[in-house]
């Protein structure tokens, strides 16, 4: 079973190099699982028993099972994730040209451990605007792409002209992270552009008369590049409108170590928690029978934008999550004030990555809290709410745990380091939803490389799944004191 989950998660992580791409992969599982996708800009007509999701900015997604017994006001059993990664994503004009070489700017989203990015085989993808049609009749599609093979590479400095790079490289993200395209002598074969004056030309300047100062794409970036992407996705240079593209590792996804413990790869935070949470609510609603019980509503959200705050229209920050839960129970009541009702009677499982105890650096975990691979989801304690944890929430999840011999870890961090957080304190304060943050354990957070254990997969995917069969029923045995 945890090789076949591991594997699964394997799969997901390499359809998903970006958070567009990640919503793609996850909209056709649920579509393959008879999950129906709503539009936040229509009305709904919802219907007990039924599955449904929707999307916003293509990169963040909501998926819900609402219970057969299910009534206005009654709970919903969340479990959030996102799906986002620290990277590199190009600037609006990424055209550089230095010393002979074609390069592509780039801007750092997120706290990445930059360091790792260097000497990589790296590629780009995301999401591209692209023009159909002639003018007049044009329509304008959103695509994404990714291009297959490496095209980038951030090199490093030789030791011969650097001696004291051992004793501690400090990377200047602006200097030194700008990965390699081409050399200009090579992209002389892109003579067709450079006839077409796209190649190097001027950048419109202020103060020109705003015609001027329209300037296309191919004025914006290398030509070569434009070329590319226009083959991936089978147009022509000319009609790419716009992009949000990154660079990302080339490297696959892997089960490795060796006796096959480990999974390596990128984007683990905080894709493996998105993965476990979807597979968990598909499988948690897959027989005809899952829902025949259920009064609460099984969902799944999935955000963008945790990495640098959440504060976008499709962040944990926006009115998303909250939107949802109005929407669907005023679906089945005009009564607006079931609303607050339910949010009460709700809970939010925060999913997002644990440290794992690193065996070079013992002293960074406080002695009594050292979260280990193989030892199960951890939950995060924060005395000053930067983690949503409390007595309350804990204890629940620990119960789900214990009645199915689950492996469960508590980390706080040391007094002496600051502390991460995660989309649980957002939501517990924007919605007022009781909220447990957890995560299974890793090593390299924010690398270009990351690692963590097959078998904590396996607990994490299970532990959601027992949490969305039985919390309604587990709820049920807490008194609750007004």
């Amino acid at each position: 079973m945890a090789s076949s989950v591991a594997a699964d998660l394997v799969d997901f992580l390499n359809a998903s190099p970006t958070a567009f791409h990640a919503v793609e992969e996850a909209k056709r599982r649920l579509k393959s699982e008879g999950y129906l996708q709503i539009l936040e800009r229509e009305d709904w007509e919802l219907e007990a028993g039924k599955k449904y999701f929707f999307t916003r900015n293509y990169s963040t997604i909501v998926a819900f099972a609402i219970g057969k017994k299910y009534v206005a006001g009654n709970g919903f059993h969340i479990v959030g994730a996102h799906t986002d990664s620290p990277c590199l994503k190009l600037k609006p004009i990424s055209k550089v040209t230095k010393g002979g070489y074609l390069e592509v700017g780039v801007q750092t989203y997120g706290s990445g451990l930059w360091h790792t990015w260097f000497d990589r085989d790296l590629t780009v993808a995301g999401r591209m605007i692209i023009r159909k049609g002639k003018e007049g009749s044009e329509s304008y599609l959103h695509k994404l792409v990714k291009i297959g093979e490496p095209i980038l590479r951030i090199p490093t400095l030789a030791i011969h002209l650097d001696r004291e790079v051992n004793d501690g490289f400090k990377v200047n993200k602006h200097v030194h992270l700008v990965p390699v395209l081409a050399t200009s002598i090579k992209a002389e074969l892109n003579k067709v552009a450079a006839q077409n004056g796209s190649v190097d030309s001027e950048i419109p300047t202020e103060g020109k008369k705003s015609s001027e100062a329209t300037y296309s794409a191919q004025q914006k970036h290398h030509s070569v590049l434009l070329q590319l992407l226009a083959n991936e996705v089978g147009c022509e240079p000319d009609d790419i409108c716009d992009f949000e593209l990154q660079a990302c590792d080339t490297q696959p996804s892997i089960i490795a170590g060796a006796t096959k413990e480990f999974i390596f790869s990128g984007r683990l935070d905080n894709l493996c928690m998105s993965f476990c949470s979807l597979q968990a609510l598909i499988n948690a609603t897959s027989l005809e029978s899952s829902l025949e019980n259920e009064t609460g509503v099984r969902m799944v959200a999935l955000f963008d934008h945790e990495e640098v705050g959440s504060n976008s229209a499709q962040g944990a920050g926006s009115p998303v999550m909250f939107d949802a839960l109005t929407r669907i129970t005023s679906s089945f009541s005009s009564d607006s004030k079931l609303v607050t009702k339910a949010i009460q009677k709700s809970f939010l499982v925060s999913a997002d990555m644990a440290h794992a105890l690193h065996p070079n650096y013992m002293d960074k975990h406080e002695e009594n809290h050292q979260p280990k691979l193989h030892g199960g989801l951890v939950i995060k304690h924060n005395a000053n709410q930067r983690y949503a944890t409390n007595a309350v929430t804990s204890f629940i999840f620990r119960e789900i745990a214990a009645t199915h011999s689950l492996p469960v870890q508590d980390f706080v961090v040391r007094n002496d380091m600051p502390c991460g957080s995660t989309i649980g304190p957002i939501l517990a304060s924007g919605v007022g939803i009781r909220t447990v943050d957890v995560g299974a354990p890793q090593l390299s957070m924010h690398s270009i490389r990351e690692m963590c254990a097959v078998d904590d997969v396996r607990h994490s995917y299970e532990h959601f799944k027992s949490f969305f069969q039985e919390f309604s029923h587990l709820d049920t045995k807490l008194t609750v004191d007004a």
